[in-house]
């Protein structure tokens, strides 16, 4: 009668070591939670962190946004392999790199405009034209060329008007990215920088800098394309985030952050 007992205690404890071990093992077969990595200019990090939050509600997927300036995000994502977007400040990049073979599918999410910026209450009473930055009574900065998308439109405008060079040598000295310039502004290294017009909207900058707008015909607004990365391994997922960001959420929050939207008329 015992050993009948003992028996079925043993059994009783080897189907719930059975169970327990079936449990752990589909513990352990559990899907983990998808991430995507976007690589994004320093102007677009902040409503692009306000979608990829929203997005991963949504999807329940982590999402990381690596920034800094569009050339070197580009040379990363080339040099590591991974990652499954690519967001950089103007159309440049893409056109470049394209026959590379890393940029697959695109969606506009917005357009970047750049404008000169003053400190606050514009005090040399800088107007609306490049050529200010080479009067001899203002100090200005401008971007690197060779590092961000700020400093390739601020060049392609001052090579149409035939100042780069000159502006070049005047310079204090040149800018990594939008983000730098906007901190000298508020440092009061210079009485003028050239920059991505929508940063000057940001409220952290808004109370340091003035806005002064460029003529369209000079400042052209340049696409922001968001580029699927072809060697993303989470190819649906991420042209399901491509959609958000170009359907109207994500382009309210862009237009929130003052930029322009997927739908502005550019000639």
């Amino acid at each position: 009668m015992l050993d009948k007992l003992m028996g079925g205690i043993t059994g009783a404890w080897l189907l719930l070591g059975g169970l327990l071990a079936f449990s752990g093992s589909a513990v352990g077969q559990a899907q983990p939670q998808p991430e995507l990595l976007v690589y994004c200019g320093i102007t677009m990090v902040r409503p692009m962190t306000e979608i990829a939050h929203n997005f991963e509600q949504k999807e329940n997927v982590k999402i990381t946004l690596s920034q800094g300036g569009s050339e070197d995000l580009y040379q990363s994502a080339k040099k590591s392999g991974l990652g499954d977007l690519f967001l950089p400040g103007e159309p440049t990049y893409r056109a470049k790199h394209l026959s590379e073979g890393l940029l697959g599918a695109v969606v506009t999410v917005g357009y970047n405009q750049m404008a000169l910026m003053t400190r606050k209450g514009n005090p040399k009473q800088v107007k609306g034209d490049p050529k200010e930055l080479l009067r001899a009574d203002v100090t200005a900065i401008i971007g690197d060329a060779e590092s961000g998308s700020v400093g390739q439109e601020t060049k392609r405008i001052l090579e149409s008007l035939g100042i780069y060079q000159q502006v070049i040598d005047k310079a204090i000295y040149l800018s990594s990215d939008s983000r730098s310039l906007n901190g000298a502004m508020k440092k009061g290294e210079a009485d003028v920088v050239m920059n991505w017009r929508a940063t000057g909207f940001f409220p952290d900058n808004a109370q340091a800098v003035d806005v002064i707008d460029l003529d369209p015909a000079v400042a052209k607004p340049q696409a922001l394309l968001l580029n699927l990365l072809t060697f993303s391994k989470n190819q649906e997922l991420t042209r399901r985030f491509m959609n958000y960001a170009a359907a109207e959420e994500g382009q309210a929050i862009f237009r929130k952050h003052g930029f322009l939207d997927n739908k502005t008329a550019v000639q």
